[in-house]
């Protein structure tokens, strides 16, 4: 078993102990999702570029703590649909390396349609 399935059966198993599986639809864990990454941006509101390679303290344990939440809602919403995250990150990489070949994407931040 992978880590990515032990999460996945961790997830289960708290909802499930909680009876929430009735709130976990695949709509609400999107939201929760998306609220969650908001809050992973507003560990970086204002900051400069080299101030947000270089968080302190404060800031890192902060963004440690959406980024769980963000994990645990990613992986949430993913077995609720049946789809393994891996996976479609695994093909994601390909499709990207296909719309971005290296050599024309080294250093531009253009979107695939304009390189």
């Amino acid at each position: 078993m992978t880590e990515i399935d032990r999460l996945r059966e961790q997830l289960r198993a708290f909802a499930e102990a909680r009876d929430w599986e009735k709130f976990h639809s695949p709509k609400n864990l999107a939201m929760a999702l998306a609220a969650e990454a908001g809050e992973l941006l507003e560990v970086f509101q204002w900051m400069t570029e080299p101030q947000s390679r270089d968080l302190p303290p404060d800031a890192r344990a902060r963004a440690s703590e959406e980024i769980a939440d963000v994990l645990l809602y990613l992986v949430r919403l993913a077995d609720t649909l049946g789809i393994d995250p891996i996976d479609a990150a695994n093909r994601k990489i390909v499709t990207n390396a296909a719309r971005y070949p290296a050599d024309k994407a080294r250093g531009s931040s253009k979107k695939y349609t304009e390189l």
